[in-house]
């Protein structure tokens, strides 16, 4: 009896970590949606707590994420949103050579100050080296919307730019945040679910 060929693709993701921002929560925007929908697909998902959101403490932030991820693979996501999206650089820029990381999804992204907010000047004081990241990560992918009105479109393409990544532009979706209409995110999910 001769054995079948399966010739289903392998998936590629079993583990995602989601890093919301500032002023979230795990339980914010659309990343309980996200959650539950790769639940479902059984693909393990921890979406960080990060301590005191609405006062962002850079090593606090950073411990939570680095707790949350451990040693990444190629196996493993980050999905990042807006100040999740500098934590979850530096928490890789951090990690000692050799590493490497599967995917890493920056949802209204950013790592520089932003005249929009300048409480977080004191957060964005240090730039990552995020060329040197993209090395060590398999898929790159930059989202942002055209009606931004916390970062500049030009701020999340650069960042897309010097990593060497895809962006996506998402035409009405403000911060992509519950307040901007957006509870889902499909867009992330069909990028996770891609082999």
């Amino acid at each position: 009896m001769s054995k079948e060929t399966d010739n289903r693709p392998t998936r590629s993701v079993q583990r995602v970590v989601i890093v919301h921002g500032y002023e979230a929560a795990p339980d914010a925007h659309w990343f309980p949606w996200l959650q539950s929908a790769l639940q479902a697909e059984d693909i393990g998902v921890t979406v960080v707590p990060l301590p005191a959101p609405e006062a962002p403490e850079t090593a606090a932030w950073e411990h939570a994420v680095s707790a949350a991820l451990g040693v990444p693979d190629v196996r493993t996501v980050i999905v990042a949103h807006s100040l999740g999206a500098i934590t979850a650089l530096r928490v890789l820029a951090a990690l000692p050579e050799p590493w490497e990381l599967g995917g890493l999804v920056l949802v209204a992204g950013f790592t520089r100050p932003l005249e929009a907010l300048p409480e977080l000047d004191g957060y964005l004081a240090t730039d990552v080296d995020v060329e040197r990241l993209a090395r060590s990560i398999a898929e790159r992918t930059v989202i942002r919307s055209d009606t931004e009105p916390f970062v500049p479109p030009a701020v999340s393409d650069d960042l897309a730019t010097r990593l060497d990544a895809r962006l996506q532009v998402h035409p009405g979706a403000g911060h992509l945040m519950a307040e901007d209409g957006v509870t889902t995110l499909p867009a992330v999910l069909d990028l996770l679910r891609s082999p």
